[in-house]
């Protein structure tokens, strides 16, 4: 896209009702899959384990990206565009910091006993940071379009558009972990 892209087509938000309609859908993944542990839960063997104490880590790694991203956001209303940057190469980084940690968890969790192909509360935690992780590779994507949008090619509209967008998406997937985790650590 150019610098003349108009801005009353930024206006009607396809984009940004594609990303709520998105988190809705993702929401209702997230209810079945934490329903259907409840309900296997109930049914019995259940095998307890201790969670990862990388998930504590995981979780202030995705609260201080949360942060760094509404500071780019912040930055960006402002215009001052080079801050917007780094705050959005910031969070990116610590997105990937995010995902090697849950690498890390699973590696735990495996070298204590805790398979994929295992006892149905092993194989769910494993199914639900995943697919979380997916939601974050997801979510690195979105940010790394709202830092091309940083590269002096757009116009402040079109920058601070893809970075509400890239926020929306961010701080949904925090939220989502923190509840996630408590879930965890309710349900181990």
């Amino acid at each position: 896209m150019s610098a003349t892209i108009d801005e009353t087509r930024l206006n009607t938000n396809p984009k940004k009702f594609v990303v709520w309609l998105f988190l809705v859908a993702s929401i209702m993944v997230f209810i079945a899959l934490t329903s259907a542990v409840i309900v296997r839960k109930g049914a019995g063997n259940w095998h307890a384990f201790a969670l990862p104490s990388l998930f504590i880590f995981n979780t202030l790694v995705i609260l201080i990206s949360s942060g760094t991203l509404y500071g780019s956001f912040y930055a960006a209303k402002n215009t001052e565009i080079a801050k917007a940057r780094l705050g959005l190469i910031i969070t990116f980084l610590l997105g990937i910091v995010f995902l090697v940690g849950q690498w890390q968890a699973w590696i735990f969790l495996n070298h204590h006993g805790v398979f994929f192909s295992g006892n149905p509360a092993d194989s769910f935690i494993y199914v639900l940071t995943g697919v979380h992780a997916a939601h974050i590779i997801a979510g690195l994507c979105l940010l790394l379009h709202a830092i091309q949008g940083t590269s002096g090619k757009y116009t402040p509209s079109v920058y601070n558009y893809r970075i509400q967008i890239a926020s929306i998406f961010w701080h949904f997937l925090d939220i989502l972990w923190i509840c996630l985790y408590v879930f965890l650590l309710l349900n181990q």
